[in-house]
């Protein structure tokens, strides 16, 4: 089982652990490989960051910059199953049909508990798909960690966010070159439609504003079409499998942490969570709007929510602004400082 092989990308201090006969929700049972990199391993408290749809291990915001929040702690960025490094239908001949996020967290549990010894966490944080990771979390092992950082991202996929979703699979899946499917047996890769896929989830990703702006010149791009090409298209096809993005876009359409629970009440399941819950949605995010965040706030025993003000949208969450990236770290700071967070609540409390 090999990692990606596109040129560009960043192998460096990736590990490995394999875990025999590991149970999927689905019911299938196969021997599973979960990559991760440690960061600071020697330092004091753990932190586990599981990357975002697009995402790879090193691309990975992980808050450790000079003097960022996480820069003390012993952070592990680990490949959720499917994204291609971690095992996937791109690597694993074998890999079910479906894909759960909690087959996901309990790869990543077993991680954790069984290879590097770790007994708690001081938090869980993640960036979109990474962020829905983290409410899966909390859910699933309640008392296995103290904080939970969802950044762009929701307890729940929306009606809206299930839709959006559609238009880049349905350019893949319908391109010429996919042909139903059967490209792997004829020993093809479906490039038309990964940068028909690209093209299509291109205006998603940041706000109407960010265009308006021209914000791709920022970034080098001197025309809107360059940058879709290169940025978006490029991206798609050079560095990731088909059955790959599909396996996992279905995953995050399929997003409910009501599914950790019997009676399937996702608010019910807000309700539970035990950990202090920061919400950080994006102003201008499409997929994953502030006002949905609003409402899962409203359910969490101890949630803050935190909107980050920008006109980069979904990406914001994920470090492409640096002011934004820099924002969102002060603010995990002062939420992690539980002597600030006891007194702001304590003021609160008396302003009532």
């Amino acid at each position: 089982m090999s990692l990606p092989s596109y040129a560009g990308y960043d192998s460096t201090g990736i590990e490995h652990f394999s875990i025999p006969s590991f149970k999927f929700i689905s019911g299938d049972s196969l021997d599973v490989r979960i990559s991760y990199r440690s960061f600071n391993p020697s330092g004091g408290k753990a932190v586990i960051i599981p990357t975002c749809y697009g995402g790879r291990i090193n691309d990975t915001l992980n808050f450790m910059g000079e003097n960022g929040v996480l820069a003390a702690c012993h952070v592990i960025v680990v490949a959720m199953l499917g994204n291609g490094e971690s095992s996937s239908p791109s690597n694993e001949p074998n890999f079910p049909k479906s894909l759960d996020y909690r087959d996901c967290i309990n790869s990543q549990y077993e991680l954790l508990t069984k290879h590097l010894g770790i007994k708690e966490l001081e938090a869980v944080v993640g960036f979109s798909m990474g962020g829905q990771q983290a409410y899966h979390w909390a859910c699933m092992f309640p008392t296995f960690m103290k904080y939970v950082i969802p950044i762009c991202g929701s307890a729940k996929t929306s009606v809206h966010n299930y839709a959006f979703i559609e238009g880049p699979k349905a350019a893949l899946t319908n391109s010429i070159d996919y042909q139903d499917g059967a490209y792997r047996s004829k020993g093809t890769k479906p490039n038309r439609g990964l940068r028909a896929f690209g093209r299509t989830y291109c205006p998603w990703a940041l706000s109407a504003a960010w265009f308006r702006e021209s914000c791709y010149q920022d970034l080098g791009y001197k025309e809107v079409e360059q940058f879709i090409q290169d940025a978006w298209e490029d991206k798609f096809e050079k560095g990731w499998d088909a059955e790959d993005l599909l396996i996992l876009a279905r995953m995050w359409q399929a997003g409910d942490i009501g599914k950790t629970r019997q009676d399937g009440d996702y608010l019910k399941a807000l309700q539970a969570i035990e950990a202090k819950v920061l919400v950080m949605p994006a102003r201008t995010d499409t997929y994953f709007p502030p006002e949905d965040s609003e409402n899962e706030v409203k359910y969490l025993k101890h949630g803050e929510l935190a909107v980050i003000e920008t006109i980069w949208g979904h990406m914001a969450g994920g470090g492409a602004n640096p002011k934004d990236t820099k924002w969102m770290d002060d603010r995990i700071a002062r939420f992690m400082d539980s002597k600030a967070l006891d007194l702001s609540a304590m003021k609160e409390a008396i302003d009532r």
